[in-house]
């Protein structure tokens, strides 16, 4: 059994990532850790923790601690990787890993020097709707795939989250816009060539809220929409000359509505439904990031994947800054 450690008390470990941890047929959650001593005992407390610590270097240095899941603030999540990599513990780290290209080099060079395995949360790739439309557009269900069409949006105008605050590296594309650009190259197995964007920052925040890209692949463009001001809304769409699918809950899945991928045909006269069920795509993740430690035949997010969907992101800002293509 793999043996997890958490690195401080956040919403999104305690609400979605520590539960299907717990529920993972391959490890147990030993430690958590955080500045707040009584706030880790009662995380400890809820979900049955044996050990609190109240430095994260404590529970880096503990012996009954195999590897590390790391909710922290995105502007910590490179600091506190390399530190889990140097104290010889595996790391899963939220996403986004980091802020800019460059920084993920620096934990790739953590993870070689060190031995263990780093990976960035993307949840996502590890549901089977995303398998399924991987395998859909590489048997050519939709013929020769020509766009892809996405959006990401929220509303969260709260001065406090972390999300608005730029210290803490919060803003739409790190938080949300990272996500359909993972989709796309995750089923398409392709990497952008160039970008074009508009972003807009709110005037308080500092925080990009808005942001409209559009992206040229090999054989293929893309283009996609986030926000953070905006009326809730998640869609994907890959279309082709001979059909499209259309993927509903994309990202939140079972938060945001039913799991489900639609295939349509060349005239929409014929739709094919593939649903999923009580899918926990954290508890897949956990998985298979625990079998992967022990040299099983597992598919994990890589940081060389990590680096490639960045080095987007960061094309994404510099684009903003005029008009016209910006080479990835």
């Amino acid at each position: 059994m793999f043996r997890w450690g958490i690195l401080s008390t956040a919403k999104i470990g305690r609400d979605h990532v520590i539960p299907q941890l717990l529920d993972a047929e391959n490890g147990v959650v030993t430690a958590i850790a955080s500045r707040d001593e009584g706030r880790g005992r009662a995380v400890a407390a809820r979900f049955g923790i044996p050990h609190t610590f109240s430095s994260y270097e404590a529970l880096l240095a503990s012996p009954e601690v195999d590897g590390v899941y790391i909710p922290l603030p995105t502007s910590q999540h490179v600091e506190w990787a390399i530190k889990a990599a140097d104290a010889k513990k595996h790391v899963l780290v939220e996403k986004p890993l980091a802020l800019r290209a460059e920084d993920i080099r620096q934990v790739i060079e953590a993870r070689d020097r060190n031995g263990v395995l780093i990976s960035e949360a993307f949840m996502v790739t590890y549901h089977p709707q995303w398998r399924k439309v991987r395998e859909l557009i590489a048997e050519g269900a939709v013929g020769r795939l020509r766009h892809v069409q996405g959006a990401f949006t929220y509303h969260n105008v709260d001065p406090s989250n972390m999300r608005n605050r730029l210290e803490l590296g919060g803003g739409g594309l790190p938080d949300i816009g990272v996500y359909p650009t993972v989709a796309t190259r995750f089923v398409t197995g392709r990497e952008p060539a160039r970008v074009q964007a508009v972003v807009e920052r709110d005037p308080t925040f500092g925080t990009d809220v808005y942001a409209s890209v559009k992206a040229e692949f090999d054989g293929f463009e893309m283009s996609f929409y986030v926000a953070t001001q905006m009326a809730a809304r998640q869609v994907m769409v890959f279309h082709g000359d001979k059909g499209f699918i259309e993927v509903e809950t994309p990202f939140n899945s079972r938060i945001y509505g039913d799991d489900r991928v639609t295939l349509n045909n060349i005239n929409h006269a014929q739709s094919t439904v593939f649903r999923f069920g009580d899918v926990r795509q954290y508890r897949l993740q956990a998985e298979a990031f625990a079998r992967a430690v022990a040299g099983e035949d597992a598919q994990v997010f890589t940081l060389e994947d990590s680096l490639e969907n960045q080095k987007m992101i960061d094309a994404i800002y510099r684009a903003s800054s005029h008009d016209g293509w910006e080479k990835v």
